[in-house]
């Protein structure tokens, strides 16, 4: 299994993100995730140390995608932590540069903050070596997701599996965020949340569910 495949095959691939505990990452796996996302930025509510993190990465099933993310850390908290924390994957969800980002020998993620991008396609470009782009509500202000829905319509539909959908997305709203995108991965954090960092299982349940309703 390639476990930096975020969007290999024909079924749509989830990542939990923002996992803070053993108890949630075990919830996750059990409601039907492919990946986990722990969050390593110390201003994020849903910020884990590299202790909990090995806690969690060895009390879930070897099968489960682990992201490591970052929002413009110094290379040596992250080289601290990748060499510390058996992370398959690393986003970055700041201002690094592609050659920044590129270093790890990890497959790599780069958010895409569309509240200053309306052209995703352009701000990739020199990201070329990402293994996939997230698309999140976010802006230059705000290093991390807001929680809140983009305009779907900017959603590139040249097919390549790499584009990741983020922002706001809930329960309430994936299967309509699918039909309007036809994104192959998604990925989302608060809106399975009973409170910030806290993940609920009947949130976790009912977002794979209607994912699968689709």
């Amino acid at each position: 299994m390639d476990k930096a495949n975020l969007s290999g095959g024909g079924a749509v691939r989830v990542k939990f993100c923002g996992i803070t505990s053993v108890a949630d990452a075990q919830a996750a796996e059990q409601a039907g995730c492919d990946a986990i996302g722990l969050v390593f930025a110390e201003h994020s509510p849903r910020y884990v140390s590299v202790q909990r993190a090995q806690e969690i990465c060895q009390k879930i099933s070897p099968w489960i995608t682990v992201v490591g993310l970052f929002v413009d850390a110094e290379h040596q908290q992250v080289q601290q932590v990748v060499q510390a924390v058996p992370l398959h994957v690393l986003q970055f969800h700041g201002s690094e540069t592609p050659d920044f980002c590129a270093q790890w020998q990890r497959p790599w993620i780069k958010a895409v903050p569309m509240l200053d991008n309306g052209q995703p396609q352009d701000y990739v470009r020199p990201y070329s070596r990402a293994s996939g782009w997230l698309l999140d509500c976010y802006g230059k202000k705000h290093s991390g997701g807001s929680g809140k829905v983009f305009d779907w319509s900017l959603f590139p539909t040249d097919n390549d599996p790499r584009w990741i959908l983020a922002g706001g997305l809930n329960p309430d709203n994936i299967r309509d965020a699918l039909q309007a995108t036809g994104a192959r991965s998604v990925d989302v954090s608060s809106g399975i949340e009973s409170s910030p960092g806290v993940k609920s299982r009947r949130l976790m349940r009912q977002f794979i569910k209607n994912i699968r309703c689709v």
